[in-house]
């Protein structure tokens, strides 16, 4: 529906009280006179229209109009900052008009806050949910080694000093677990600082590769370098944090990829960003898993990734630690194809 701008209706008012006082001047004169005069009429209708112009405008821009702009502001101060449009620079502006638009963006955001909250609530549920089963599997099967031995295990030597091993990895995942969780809180709230240096982050891929091959060649999968890179490739990172972030990526690519199959780390310079991709012909994943790939504890195949180990932190971990560093990671996966990790870190000098 088009809105009529304060002006016109300034001047629809005017108008309309001008008619009315010409039409009863018109009545008293001919009640009077027994006649119209025209000269009266149309000279009571000029007065009228000018005067009540004027009211009418005062009342609006003085009165009504600065209480919408007033509102406005207010309504304007609760949206975040943007560039300023200028295209209509030059054309009247409406006050209310601009009034509605702000609020129909305010409720918008509202709507997007409310939806969020919403969101977080069920990934706060979840999240409490996967924690106590991620804590409650070694726990109880630390419970039953244990149990088993007071019962009288305790003195049968085939199983005695096994359940004692079975109890202590247990507790190996537990710490796990939990120093993984420890590490994302400080993450999340910032007080886990970067130690940031300029180093080769091409020698460090290669040393990762060498530390990997015996893991990687159970299942027959070749680790390999896009290229030799003979050349330093320098960059600004927490070494320490990136080597965690590296293994996590490669070791994933060799849990999940294929038996005979290959994971390829490519490195790519780009302006003053370095890209690093890890790149595997497994199995791959499917495209409405990839949105919440990084969160923690999720899994796309709850029972095949227990049964590989892990916390189920890693890809969490890995993005807090990339997001740390202000730079940004991204998943390309296609079933059956493979999948390719990318992240970027600043180019060092």
């Amino acid at each position: 529906m088009t809105q009529l701008k304060p002006s016109i209706i300034t001047l629809i008012l005017s108008s309309f009280s001008a008619i009315i006082q010409a039409v009863l001047m018109s009545l008293i004169t001919f009640k009077i006179n027994h006649s119209f005069d025209l000269s009266i009429i149309l000279l009571s209708f000029f007065i009228t229209f000018i005067l009540s112009f004027f009211v009418i405008y005062f009342l609006f821009n003085n009165i009504i109009f600065e209480k919408i702009n007033k509102l406005y502001l207010i309504v304007k101060s609760q949206q975040p900052k943007e560039i300023p449009n200028t295209e209509f620079q030059l054309e009247e502006v409406d006050a209310m008009e601009q009034l509605e638009e702000e609020i129909k963006k305010l409720a918008l955001e509202r709507h997007k806050e409310a939806e969020q909250n919403r969101n977080l609530d069920s990934y706060r549920k979840e999240f409490l949910g996967n924690v106590s089963h991620e804590l409650k599997t070694p726990i109880f099967n630390i419970q039953g080694y244990i149990s088993t031995l007071i019962d009288g295990g305790i003195n049968d030597p085939s199983i005695n000093v096994e359940y004692l091993k079975r109890a202590d990895k247990s507790v190996d995942r537990m710490i796990r677990i939990i120093d993984d969780l420890e590490t994302i809180s400080q993450l999340e709230v910032g007080t886990l600082e970067l130690e940031i240096e300029t180093y080769d982050i091409a020698q460090q891929i290669k040393d990762i590769i060498e530390a990997l091959e015996l893991q990687s060649s159970k299942k027959l999968i070749k680790l390999l370098t896009a290229k030799k890179y003979d050349k330093p490739i320098m960059v600004k990172a927490d070494k320490f944090r990136i080597r965690q972030v590296l293994v996590n990526l490669i070791t994933n690519s060799i849990k999940y990829g294929k038996e005979k199959g290959k994971t390829i780390v490519s490195i790519n310079l780009f302006d003053e960003q370095v890209i690093i991709d890890i790149k595997d012909n497994g199995i791959g994943i499917d495209n409405k898993h990839l949105s919440r790939l990084f969160e923690r504890f999720y899994r796309i195949d709850k029972g095949r990734s227990r049964e590989q180990g892990g916390t189920g932190l890693g890809l969490a971990i890995v993005k807090h630690i990339i997001e740390a560093h202000g730079e940004t990671i991204d998943v390309a996966s296609t079933i059956g194809q493979g999948t390719t990790m990318s992240f970027t870190l600043k180019r060092g000098n």
